[in-house]
């Protein structure tokens, strides 16, 4: 049986990389060359986020792709979903500059299918082989490609988003809102939406800056203090963050308490699935959200982590609803896709509808907490899975994604991350001390192992 070729360059995410270290202008350009060369259409989009090496990684990849004859549209800082909608819109493939929440000094290229989900593994293989190969298909000087800028496509993001949900009863609501943008790319869009559906709206770190000097790009709670205070000390219904490239939404409620994003998942379920619908989220997703499917009559479908796993499996069987329990939620009323915007225009319609609190209605909801770690690796994945393996073979074992162990009625989660050198590990509890005590000893056991 042939083996089944592993990527090396696309993780979970896109290709990631620190620029002028080990994601070169050079290797930039040569990926674009890969994605010309393999797409071979007449025009492909591309956009960035604030990130401060954008425009450089972005003029390599264009420059790259225009080498093979295909011309290219250039869309400017813009969330990823965004450039995501345009090219379901347009039927045409993109290229998205972003390294989502990493540390401002990396940069990543991302690559979109002609439906707006992120491109599927077989074609991220096949531009790995072009540049493995070098067969960049370089075009006559006549016929190379030439680049167009288009800036409508923020103002037609949030506008698709507002015939998706009901804006009426939002604006009645005059929800009082802050929100944190964090300097990415959502410092424009989401205040647009957020304007547009009559909120009493306060933001903060909405100015493009790609050192991200306000905080971290990733919306963890030990990152949005600012935001969490504001809210506490304010009259505020709703605290919003996104992450760097907006694909993500978190939610701090009335009172400044950080809601995980496995609870605003099975929250917009619980409100938005019927009887019959299918639901589709990863191993790592509590059982928070199975509970809640069981309550309203649909089926839950379980993969390996990786919004774009999700994403082509809620196509796959025609799914309604479907995330992470990073906050990723897609909405396939929208498109299919993470989409932070979307998810914040969801929330903000629960509230409105229901006339109840965020913290009212998170309440409602069965009582389970994740603890998350994340354990830098010293010996490679395979050889640690044959341990861990050894390890906990009395046990009942998932092997889905990673190894996912049974603990009673709650589990842990270990699989490697796809973007980072990193082992992710995740421990489901009752509640807070619960999970973090199971995290703790599975983490002990974990660098114990790799001793």
């Amino acid at each position: 049986m042939k083996p089944v070729q592993k990527k090396r360059l696309f993780g979970t995410n896109g290709i990631r990389g620190i620029p002028n270290a080990d994601l070169s202008t050079a290797f930039a350009m040569d990926i674009g060359k890969s994605i010309g060369s393999y797409f071979t259409v007449e025009r492909i989009a591309i956009a960035r986020d604030t990130r401060l090496t954008g425009n450089m990684i972005e003029t390599a990849v264009a420059s790259g792709i225009m080498s093979t004859g295909s011309s290219v549209t250039d869309l400017g800082v813009l969330p990823t979903p965004a450039l995501q909608y345009y090219c379901k819109t347009y039927d045409i493939y993109g290229v998205m500059i972003t390294a989502s929440h990493n540390p401002p000094q990396f940069n990543g290229i991302k690559c979109i299918d002609r439906d707006g989900t992120e491109l599927a593994e077989e074609d991220e293989l096949a531009v790995e082989d072009v540049y493995f190969s070098k067969k960049f298909s370089v075009s006559d000087w006549s016929k190379c490609g030439t680049l167009a800028h288009d800036d409508t496509a923020a103002d037609s993001y949030v506008a698709a988003i507002l015939k998706k949900i009901d804006a009426a009863t939002i604006s009645k609501a005059a929800l009082r809102i802050a929100f944190d943008a964090g300097n990415g790319a959502s410092y424009q869009t989401t205040p647009a939406l957020l304007s547009a559906l009559n909120t009493r709206l306060v933001t903060l770190n909405c100015n493009a800056d790609g050192r991200f000097t306000s905080r971290e790009s990733e919306p963890k709670p030990e990152n949005l203090s600012s935001l969490i205070d504001m809210v506490k000390s304010g009259s505020f219904d709703l605290g919003i963050a996104h992450d760097g490239d907006a694909d993500r939404a978190v939610f701090i409620d009335e009172k400044g308490r950080f809601i995980d994003g496995d609870k605003t998942l099975s929250l917009i379920v619980k409100y938005t699935a019927r009887k019959g619908d299918l639901v589709v989220t990863p191993v790592s997703s509590s059982d928070c959200i199975s509970n809640v499917c069981k309550e309203t009559g649909a089926t839950l479908v379980r993969t390996r982590v990786g919004a774009p796993i999700v994403s082509r499996k809620m196509i796959d069987i025609k799914a309604m609803i479907g995330g992470e329990e990073n906050g990723g939620v897609i909405y396939s009323g929208h498109q299919f896709c993470r989409d932070g915007a979307m998810t914040a225009a969801l929330v903000l319609q629960l509230i409105a509808a229901s006339k109840k609190s965020i913290s009212e209605l998170i309440g409602e909801l069965p009582k389970y907490t994740l603890a998350k770690r994340a354990v830098h690796i010293s010996k490679p994945w395979g050889e640690l899975l044959q341990s861990l393996e050894a390890e906990f073979s009395g046990k009942e074992i998932d092997r889905t994604d990673g190894i996912k162990i049974k603990e009673g009625k709650n589990w842990v989660l270990i699989r490697p991350s796809g973007t980072e050198p990193i082992v992710r590990l995740y421990a489901q509890g009752k509640d807070e001390k619960d999970s973090s005590t199971l995290a703790d000893k599975y983490q002990a056991k974990l660098e114990k192992i790799m001793k």
